[in-house]
C-alpha cells in the first residue's frame, strides 16, 4: 500500500512539474576564477587517425601521442606497433566505422563549447586544489569501445558515445536508462564527477548505506562546486522533472531509510537497491528515479558543509562518514 501511495504522489509531482515550471535564475561564474591561464587545448585526434591511410601514418601519430599509445590503445599489449597500426588501419577503412566518424563530425564541428566548459571546470578545480595539474584532453571515435578515459595525465572523450539519443548510431552495451545521459551537456559533469573520487577520501571500509550515499553525495557537491551553473539534473543524471518530485517527496524518501532501519546496512545487495545503476528504486516507489541513495547522500553532504561552514577542501578530505552524517543536522525539508 505505501508503495502505491508513494507512486501516486510522484507521478502527481512529476505532472505539476511539468504543467508549472519556475524560470531559473541567471548564475554567474567567479569572474576571478576565470581569470586563471590554464592553456586548455583539447586535439580532435579522430580527424588525424581516420584521414591515415597507411600503416606508416599510425606509427608517426603513435610517436606524437605516446601516452596515448601506451594508455588507451594500449600499444604495449600488441606484439609490435607496426601490428596495432595496421590492425588501426583496417578498423578504420571498415564502411560503418567511417560512417560513425562522419556522423560525430556532423554532430560535432566544432567543439568550442566543450573546450570553453571543460577551460572553466579545470579553474574552478585549480582554484580549490592548486595542485591539481591539468591533463591533455583528446577526442576520439572508438567505435563504442570507450566513452571516457580519464587519469591524471590525459582525459579521452569518445564522442561517438555523446551522439544525440535519437540518432541511429547508439552504444549497444548501454541500457536505456543509461544511455539518455549520454549526449553533449553531461560530458563535462561526467569528467569533472570522476575527478572528484582524487580528492575524496571517504573511508568505504565504514562498508555501510549511509558511507556510500555519502561517497557519492560528496562526488555531486564537488561537481556542483565546480560547476556551480550547471542544473542538477546533469550532474545526477536524473531528469528536471525527477529531480523536482524527489525534493517534492523527500520527506516520504527520507521515512522510508529510517523506518526501514537502512542506513547502517551493511548487506552489499541490499545497499545496491538503494545506490546502485536501476531505472527505478522499485523499493521505494516505481516511479522513484535508480540511485536515490545517491541524491540523498547528496542532501546529507551538502547540509554537513552549510551547517558547519566547511571549505570544500576540507569536506573532500574528510573521511568519516558517521561524523558527516550526524553533523550534518540533516532533515528533509517540508
Amino acid at each position: 500500500m505505501k508503495n502505491r501511495i508513494l507512486s501516486t504522489a510522484f507521478l502527481i509531482l512529476i505532472t505539476l512539474f511539468t504543467s508549472c515550471k519556475k524560470e531559473k535564475e541567471e548564475c554567474q561564474l567567479d569572474e576571478d576564477i576565470l581569470k586563471a591561464d590554464i592553456g586548455l587545448n583539447i586535439v580532435r585526434l579522430e580527424r588525424d587517425f581516420f584521414s591515415a591511410s597507411k600503416a606508416e601514418e599510425f606509427s608517426y601519430l603513435f610517436e606524437n601521442h605516446p601516452y596515448f599509445a601506451e594508455k588507451y590503445l594500449l600499444a604495449d599489449t600488441y606484439p609490435s606497433k607496426e601490428q596495432l597500426a595496421a590492425e588501426l588501419l583496417a578498423t578504420h577503412q571498415d564502411t560503418l566505422m567511417r560512417e560513425l566518424f562522419d556522423e560525430v563530425m556532423i554532430h560535432y564541428p566544432d567543439i568550442k563549447g566543450l573546450e570553453t566548459d571543460l577551460t572553466n571546470a579545470f579553474k574552478y578545480i585549480k582554484h580549490y586544489f592548486p595542485e591539481f595539474k591539468v591533463p591533455k584532453v583528446y577526442t576520439f571515435v572508438s567505435g563504442f569501445s570507450s566513452d571516457l578515459y580519464i587519469d591524471e595525465e590525459m582525459i579521452v572523450i569518445g564522442l561517438d558515445y555523446f551522439l544525440p539519443a535519437d540518432h541511429r548510431f547508439q552504444a549497444p552495451d548501454l541500457p536505456e536508462y543509461i544511455a539518455k545521459r549520454y549526449e553533449a551537456k553531461y560530458i563535462v559533469p561526467m569528467i569533472v564527477t570522476a575527478i572528484s573520487s582524487v580528492y575524496n577520501k571517504t573511508d568505504l571500509k565504514q562498508n555501510s548505506l549511509v558511507a556510500e550515499m555519502i561517497y557519492y553525495g560528496k562526488a555531486y557537491h564537488f561537481t556542483k562546486a565546480i560547476l556551480p551553473c550547471t542544473p542538477d539534473e546533469y550532474i545526477i543524471g536524473y531528469s528536471s522533472e525527477e529531480v523536482a518530485a524527489c525534493f517534492d517527496n523527500e520527506v516520504l524518501i527520507w521515512s522510508y531509510f529510517v523506518e526501514n532501519d537502512l542506513l547502517f546496512e551493511t548487506n552489499p545487495f541490499e545497499i545496491r537497491k538503494y545506490t546502485g545503476e536501476a531505472p527505478s528504486t522499485v523499493e521505494i516507489s516505481p516511479d522513484a528515479p535508480g540511485r536515490v541513495g545517491r541524491w540523498l547522500g547528496w542532501n546529507i553532504v551538502d547540509d554537513y558543509q552549510f551547517n558547519n561552514d566547511v571549505q570544500l577542501r576540507q569536506l573532500m578530505e574528510e573521511s568519516d562518514t558517521e561524523k558527516i552524517f550526524k553533523l550534518s543536522g540533516y532533515k528533509p525539508r517540508p
